[in-house]
């Protein structure tokens, strides 16, 4: 795979999130969902989770975050709440009918995943594992760097 010329590993991690993205978009329209609606309802713990909390674990600015929750909360998927020992805080809870579409987000990925491992080896996949936590780390590191110009 490296002999391609100008080979450019973030190009075929890009390529293949995009292809993911436009999968689970697909899927979960059907059930009048979206991808980010359906990896927030996986991320809201039992005990509801901070809002503040929720971002950073998923990656989302927090314009796209509290607009998406703002949906959610008018399609009665989650409720806020105030936190009992902090008043600053806020909490975000499911509702019954977003532990319902949890389950079906749930599902989805389950079942892809399932579909991933029946057809990768484990040998393949634990070096691939290995491979992309290492590229996480290196782009750690270059986030971790001061800016400078090129």
């Amino acid at each position: 795979m490296l002999e391609r010329p100008n080979y450019q590993i973030d190009l075929d991690v890009r390529q293949t999130w995009h292809r993911m993205s436009r999968m689970y978009n697909q899927k979960a329209t059907t059930y009048g969902l979206s991808m980010s609606v359906g990896f927030i309802l996986l991320h809201i713990d039992k005990d509801g989770t901070p809002s503040t909390q929720l971002g950073p674990r998923m990656g989302m600015e927090p314009t796209s975050l509290s607009r998406t929750l703002k949906t959610m909360e008018e399609k009665g998927f989650i409720r806020r709440e105030e936190d009992k020992t902090d008043k600053r805080v806020v909490r975000i809870f499911l509702t019954e009918t977003g532990l319902d579409a949890r389950y079906v987000a749930r599902d989805v990925i389950f079942d892809f995943n399932k579909k991933v491992e029946s057809r990768i080896p484990k040998e393949h996949f634990a070096i691939f594992q290995s491979v992309i936590q290492e590229v996480q780390k290196i782009v750690d590191e270059e986030l971790s760097e001061p800016n400078t110009e090129i």
